[in-house]
C-alpha cells in the first residue's frame, strides 16, 4: 500500500489544525454550494384528498380549534421530515374549522395565504373586515395584521394554508403576538376591501392598507373561473400551461405578497401538455376536474393522477407536464416573488 502523498498529509494536517477556528477549505466544497444547475434537495410528492381527510376528522375529534389555535396538518416533503416545509422556502397544511368553533385571533410576521378546499359560510376576519370563505375562494393574511378564523356554518370547512415560515425562518425575522380577546371587532361591512380595490379603480386618497401587501385580501372563485371560462373561448390555449392567469396586487400589478405568488390555470378536455420547469417550487391545490402530471428530478420520476382538492408540490427545476382528459382547474402558489426580486428567478419551457 502506498502512503499518501506529501501533499495529501499536508493538506490533512491544514484541515485538522484550522477546524478549532471554525474554518473550513472553501474548494473542498465549491460544487455543492455553486452547482451546475439546481439540485433541490426536496421530492416531488401528492396528497390524496381522500386519504387525507379521514385524518383531519380525527383531528378536529382529539383537539379544539381554541386548543390547537390552528387545527392544520401539514403537508411535509417527503424529503424534509420534522422541518415543517413543503420546499425549503414554503409550508403548506390543511385546515379545519368545525361549526361553532372559532380559531383565536393572532398575527405573526409570515405571510400567509387561504384556498377554501371544503364546505362553505366559515369566515376570516382580517383587520376589522369578515369575509365568508367558499371553496375556491383565494384569501390573504397579510403580514402582522390580526386575523381569527370561525364557522357560523352547519358543516365543516377546511382550506388550504401557505405560508412563508421557512423564508422568515431563513432571515431570523419571525415575530408573533395573540390578541387580547377570541374574535376581533367587525368594523368595515364584508366587500369593503373589494369594492375599493377590485375594479381597476382605487380610493382618490388613501395609502396601501397592508404595505408591500395586496389591499384586496380575498379573491372570489366565481370571478377567477369566469376568466379562465371567457379566455379558454376567445384566446389561444397556451401548450404548456393551458389558461393560466397570477393573481396580482392592484396597486403594484405585482404578485399579491411580497413573498408568495399565487395562480389559477384551467386545462382544456383533451389538453397534453410540454414539459417546463422553473426555480420556482409550486405547490398546487385541484379545484375541479381530473389529470395527471408528469415529474421528473433529482433521479426519479413520478407521474401523479389527481382529481379534486388532491394537493401536490412541484420542486425547483424539476421537470413537469399536465395533462388533463376531461379538463380541470388548479390554484397553485410558489416563492417567484423572492427569486424574481433577487434577480434568480429561472423558467424553461422545453418541447
Amino acid at each position: 500500500m502506498n502512503a499518501p502523498h506529501p501533499t495529501a498529509l499536508a493538506r490533512q494536517q491544514l484541515y485538522s489544525d484550522m477546524a478549532p477556528l471554525n474554518l473550513t477549505p472553501l474548494w473542498e466544497v465549491l460544487h455543492a454550494l455553486v452547482p451546475p444547475q439546481p439540485a433541490s434537495p426536496c421530492h416531488a410528492a401528492l396528497w390524496k384528498y381522500e386519504q387525507v381527510r379521514p385524518f383531519l376528522m380525527r383531528a378536529g375529534q382529539a383537539i379544539t380549534a381554541e386548543e390547537a389555535v390552528r387545527r392544520v396538518l401539514i403537508l411535509e416533503n417527503p424529503a424534509l421530515r420534522g422541518q415543517s416545509a413543503i420546499t425549503q422556502s414554503l409550508y403548506a397544511g390543511l385546515q379545519l374549522i368545525l361549526p361553532g368553533e372559532v380559531a383565536p385571533s393572532h398575527r405573526h410576521t409570515q405571510s400567509a395565504l387561504r384556498f377554501i378546499v371544503e364546505g362553505s359560510g366559515a369566515y376570516t376576519a382580517v383587520d376589522g373586515e369578515r369575509t365568508t370563505m367558499r371553496p375556491g375562494d383565494f384569501i390573504i393574511t397579510p403580514s402582522w395584521t390580526w386575523h381569527d378564523h370561525g364557522n357560523e356554518a352547519a358543516e365543516p370547512v377546511v382550506w388550504l394554508d401557505g405560508l412563508d415560515i421557512p423564508t422568515i425562518r431563513f432571515f431570523d425575522a419571525g415575530f408573533a403576538q395573540n390578541d387580547t380577546s377570541k374574535s376581533q371587532a367587525v368594523s368595515r361591512p364584508e366587500g369593503t376591501s373589494l369594492a375599493r380595490y377590485g375594479h381597476n379603480m382605487a380610493p382618490v386618497r388613501h395609502d396601501a392598507p397592508f404595505g408591500a401587501t395586496s389591499p384586496i385580501f380575498s379573491y372570489p372563485y366565481e370571478r377567477s373561473r369566469d376568466a379562465l371560462d371567457r379566455l379558454e373561448r376567445d384566446a389561444p390555449v397556451d401548450r404548456w400551461d393551458g389558461v393560466k392567469l397570477r393573481y396580482l396586487n392592484p396597486l403594484t400589478g405585482g404578485a399579491p405578497m411580497p413573498t408568495m405568488a399565487t395562480f389559477m390555470q384551467k386545462l382544456p378536455a383533451g389538453f397534453a401538455g410540454q414539459p417546463w420547469r422553473q426555480t420556482d417550487g409550486a405547490v398546487f391545490s385541484v379545484v375541479e376536474g381530473h389529470g395527471e402530471i408528469e415529474v421528473e428530478g433529482a433521479g426519479a420520476k413520478n407521474t401523479f393522477s389527481f382529481g379534486p382538492r388532491d394537493h401536490f408540490v412541484v420542486p425547483s427545476w424539476h421537470t413537469a407536464r399536465f395533462k388533463s382528459a376531461p379538463g380541470c382547474v388548479l390554484f397553485s402558489f410558489s416563492d417567484r416573488p423572492v427569486h424574481q426580486a433577487l434577480g434568480i428567478h429561472r423558467e424553461e419551457r422545453l418541447s
